[in-house]
């Protein structure tokens, strides 16, 4: 008797608790992923902004990398650097040598922004061309009016040559001489301007070209860079000394 009442008084889940207890479950199972799923999204858009600020630092270390190496070159640019409001060419000492160790000479590089009409709102791309190392001073007039050229109307063989950064809206350039911001056009390279413009003459070197002791660069970044808005990098000639009081 006390065994068959022990019996009639067990009882388990009945069907409608067992149906709540799976719907709690599903419906916790779901939060937890739309959780999940949330934080890889996240995770996906902070390491996609970390790359593309890399690349951002990476591009801005070859601009000053360039920079810092610059070799004037006399009767071809005795500044150096040159700047026609579309394309910034210089010469530069190349970074590698020669398999037998010897110095490998002069770069010529050049920087522009090229537009990108089918990327539309006046979209474009910061562009970088390299010379071969160049060891001779016709190789490096040749080369010098090929990047004037590049930066123009380039042909296939200079796009070879080429290498495309990071997407940019615009850019400017300014240069500080005699302890002023001013427009490269508007002093000593307004002649060099006009003269390169020939269709790759060499630049005018009865011209006074000297070396400015800052460049400023302003850039404006799309937001697909991971940067969006505007970015102001100054770089200082090495052996610049300002005495003004």
């Amino acid at each position: 008797m006390a065994h068959q009442h022990r019996r009639h008084t067990q009882r388990g889940f009945t069907l409608i608790e067992l149906l709540i207890a799976i719907t709690l479950m599903a419906v916790m199972a779901g939060m937890s992923w739309r959780g999940l799923d949330g934080l890889m999204r996240t995770r996906n858009i902070t390491q996609t902004q970390v790359d593309q600020i890399a690349v951002m630092q990476t591009v801005l270390a070859q601009w000053q990398a360039d920079l810092d190496a610059m070799q004037p070159v006399p009767t071809l640019n005795d500044a150096g650097v040159s700047w026609d409001g579309q394309t910034l060419r210089l010469t530069r000492r190349a970074s590698t040598w020669r398999v037998d160790g010897s110095d490998a000479g002069l770069w010529v590089v050049a920087w522009t922004r090229r537009d990108t009409p089918q990327a539309g709102n006046n979209q474009g791309v910061w562009v970088r061309w390299q010379s071969p190392a160049l060891q001779t001073r016709a190789s490096l007039q040749q080369a010098w009016a090929q990047a004037q050229r590049w930066g123009q109307n380039s042909s296939s063989e200079d796009q070879a040559l080429e290498t495309t950064l990071v997407p940019l809206n615009l850019w400017q350039i300014s240069y500080f001489r005699g302890n002023a911001w001013s427009n490269p056009l508007s002093s000593g390279d307004a002649a060099i301007g006009s003269a390169s413009s020939n269709g790759g003459a060499l630049p005018n070197t009865s011209a006074t070209q000297v070396t400015p002791d800052a460049i400023r660069l302003l850039l404006e970044l799309p937001a697909q860079t991971g940067l969006r808005g505007r970015i102001t990098l100054d770089w200082v000639r090495p052996n610049f000394s300002n005495t003004k009081t």
